[in-house]
Protein backbone atom coordinates (compact mmCIF):
# COMPACT_ATOMS: atom_id res chain seq x y z
CA UNK A 1 0.00 0.00 0.00
CA UNK A 2 1.46 3.35 -0.88
CA UNK A 3 1.26 6.40 1.47
CA UNK A 4 -0.79 8.81 0.58
CA UNK A 5 1.19 11.65 -1.49
CA UNK A 6 1.41 14.94 0.65
CA UNK A 7 0.46 18.20 -0.93
CA UNK A 8 3.19 20.98 -0.83
CA UNK A 9 2.93 23.80 1.44
CA UNK A 10 2.36 27.21 -0.51
CA UNK A 11 6.20 28.36 -1.46
CA UNK A 12 7.55 31.61 -1.76
CA UNK A 13 6.60 32.55 -5.42
CA UNK A 14 8.92 35.91 -6.52
CA UNK A 15 8.78 37.72 -9.86
CA UNK A 16 11.93 38.95 -11.66
CA UNK A 17 13.85 39.38 -15.00
CA UNK A 18 16.50 37.01 -15.97
CA UNK A 19 20.10 39.00 -15.93
CA UNK A 20 22.64 35.70 -16.99
CA UNK A 21 22.12 32.54 -17.89
CA UNK A 22 25.13 31.57 -19.00
CA UNK A 23 26.05 28.60 -16.49
CA UNK A 24 23.99 25.37 -17.72
CA UNK A 25 21.08 24.82 -15.70
CA UNK A 26 21.39 27.79 -13.90
CA UNK A 27 19.81 31.25 -14.04
CA UNK A 28 20.15 34.66 -12.20
CA UNK A 29 16.92 36.64 -11.56
CA UNK A 30 16.70 39.85 -10.34
CA UNK A 31 14.07 40.88 -8.45
CA UNK A 32 12.81 44.31 -7.54
CA UNK A 33 10.52 45.01 -4.37
CA UNK A 34 9.07 48.03 -3.56
CA UNK A 35 8.35 49.58 -0.01
CA UNK A 36 7.39 52.49 1.32
CA UNK A 37 10.65 53.79 3.89
CA UNK A 38 9.94 53.76 7.14
CA UNK A 39 10.90 57.10 8.24
CA UNK A 40 10.67 59.08 5.07
CA UNK A 41 7.65 57.36 3.64
CA UNK A 42 9.66 57.53 0.23
CA UNK A 43 8.27 54.50 -2.40
CA UNK A 44 11.76 53.25 -2.51
CA UNK A 45 13.32 50.00 -4.83
CA UNK A 46 15.37 47.61 -3.97
CA UNK A 47 17.21 45.03 -6.31
CA UNK A 48 17.88 41.17 -5.15
CA UNK A 49 19.44 38.54 -7.36
CA UNK A 50 18.67 34.97 -6.90
CA UNK A 51 20.79 32.17 -8.59
CA UNK A 52 17.33 29.41 -9.50
CA UNK A 53 17.53 25.98 -11.35
CA UNK A 54 16.13 25.73 -14.63
CA UNK A 55 16.49 22.22 -15.97
CA UNK A 56 15.44 22.74 -19.92
CA UNK A 57 17.98 25.72 -20.43
CA UNK A 58 15.30 27.60 -21.57
CA UNK A 59 15.14 31.22 -19.83
CA UNK A 60 16.95 33.72 -21.93
CA UNK A 61 18.43 37.02 -20.61
CA UNK A 62 15.42 39.40 -20.57
CA UNK A 63 13.16 37.57 -20.14
CA UNK A 64 9.90 37.77 -17.00
CA UNK A 65 10.05 34.69 -15.13
CA UNK A 66 8.56 33.31 -12.36
CA UNK A 67 10.54 31.46 -9.25
CA UNK A 68 9.77 29.66 -6.22
CA UNK A 69 11.69 28.59 -3.26
CA UNK A 70 12.99 24.90 -2.76
CA UNK A 71 15.08 23.41 -1.10
CA UNK A 72 19.10 24.17 -1.55
CA UNK A 73 20.21 22.76 -4.66
CA UNK A 74 23.76 23.78 -4.49
CA UNK A 75 25.56 26.42 -2.38
CA UNK A 76 24.01 29.55 -4.14
CA UNK A 77 20.76 27.90 -5.62
CA UNK A 78 17.68 28.11 -3.57
CA UNK A 79 14.46 28.55 -5.89
CA UNK A 80 13.65 26.92 -9.30
CA UNK A 81 12.05 28.41 -12.40
CA UNK A 82 8.52 27.85 -12.43
CA UNK A 83 7.37 29.29 -15.79
CA UNK A 84 8.55 32.34 -18.20
CA UNK A 85 5.81 34.97 -18.07
CA UNK A 86 7.13 36.80 -20.87
CA UNK A 87 9.95 36.55 -23.34
CA UNK A 88 12.46 39.36 -23.27
CA UNK A 89 13.54 41.60 -26.13
CA UNK A 90 14.96 39.86 -29.48
CA UNK A 91 13.47 36.43 -28.02
CA UNK A 92 10.29 34.74 -29.78
CA UNK A 93 8.39 32.58 -27.95
CA UNK A 94 8.66 28.50 -29.40
CA UNK A 95 5.88 28.05 -31.59
CA UNK A 96 5.10 31.68 -32.23
CA UNK A 97 4.95 33.16 -35.66
CA UNK A 98 7.99 35.87 -36.08
CA UNK A 99 7.38 39.03 -35.52
CA UNK A 100 6.95 41.16 -38.74
CA UNK A 101 10.03 43.22 -40.05
CA UNK A 102 9.60 46.94 -38.81
CA UNK A 103 8.68 48.96 -42.20
CA UNK A 104 11.99 50.65 -44.02
CA UNK A 105 12.07 54.68 -43.17
CA UNK A 106 12.74 56.33 -46.53
CA UNK A 107 16.42 57.78 -46.70
CA UNK A 108 16.69 61.26 -46.25
CA UNK A 109 18.07 63.39 -49.24
CA UNK A 110 21.81 64.02 -49.21
CA UNK A 111 22.60 67.88 -49.02
CA UNK A 112 24.13 69.42 -52.10
CA UNK A 113 27.54 70.57 -51.90
CA UNK A 114 28.57 73.61 -53.28
CA UNK A 115 30.66 73.77 -56.50
CA UNK A 116 34.14 74.52 -55.55
CA UNK A 117 35.89 77.40 -56.88
CA UNK A 118 38.75 77.41 -58.96
CA UNK A 119 41.78 77.74 -57.55
CA UNK A 120 43.88 80.99 -58.32
CA UNK A 121 47.02 80.82 -60.24
CA UNK A 122 50.13 79.91 -58.12
CA UNK A 123 52.05 83.34 -58.04
CA UNK A 124 55.38 83.87 -58.54
CA UNK A 125 57.85 83.64 -55.35
CA UNK A 126 57.96 87.29 -56.21
CA UNK A 127 55.25 88.09 -56.20
CA UNK A 128 54.56 85.83 -52.76
CA UNK A 129 56.92 87.64 -51.06
CA UNK A 130 55.23 90.98 -51.73
CA UNK A 131 51.56 89.68 -50.70
CA UNK A 132 52.90 88.52 -47.51
CA UNK A 133 55.17 91.79 -47.02
CA UNK A 134 51.52 93.72 -47.53
CA UNK A 135 50.18 91.53 -44.57
CA UNK A 136 49.82 93.30 -41.35
CA UNK A 137 51.39 91.52 -38.12
CA UNK A 138 49.68 90.85 -35.96
CA UNK A 139 50.92 88.23 -32.92
CA UNK A 140 52.31 90.03 -29.96
CA UNK A 141 55.66 88.46 -30.74
CA UNK A 142 55.95 90.93 -33.57
CA UNK A 143 55.03 93.84 -31.61
CA UNK A 144 57.76 93.26 -28.86
CA UNK A 145 60.46 92.92 -31.69
CA UNK A 146 59.54 96.59 -33.01
CA UNK A 147 59.61 98.29 -29.87
CA UNK A 148 62.81 97.15 -28.83
CA UNK A 149 65.54 97.60 -31.46
CA UNK A 150 68.59 95.82 -31.32
CA UNK A 151 72.08 96.84 -31.31
CA UNK A 152 73.98 97.77 -34.09
CA UNK A 153 75.34 94.83 -35.94
CA UNK A 154 73.71 92.33 -33.40
CA UNK A 155 71.00 89.71 -34.54
CA UNK A 156 67.82 88.03 -33.12
CA UNK A 157 69.99 84.72 -32.26
CA UNK A 158 72.49 86.62 -30.31
CA UNK A 159 69.85 88.67 -27.33
CA UNK A 160 68.84 86.41 -25.43
CA UNK A 161 65.14 85.80 -24.80
CA UNK A 162 64.68 87.66 -21.13
CA UNK A 163 66.96 90.71 -22.38
CA UNK A 164 65.68 93.98 -21.42
CA UNK A 165 65.95 96.67 -24.19
CA UNK A 166 68.29 99.55 -23.85
CA UNK A 167 67.10 102.43 -21.92
CA UNK A 168 66.99 106.02 -23.36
Amino acid sequence: MTAPQRQRGNRQRLRGVVVREKAHKTITVEVTRRFQHPRYGKMVRRHTRLAAHDPSDEARTGDMVEIAACRPLSKTKRYRLVRIIERGPGAPLVGQPPARPEPEKPEKPKPVEPAETPAAPEASEPQAAAAVAEQPRTDAAADVADEAPLAEGATDEDTPDDAESPAT
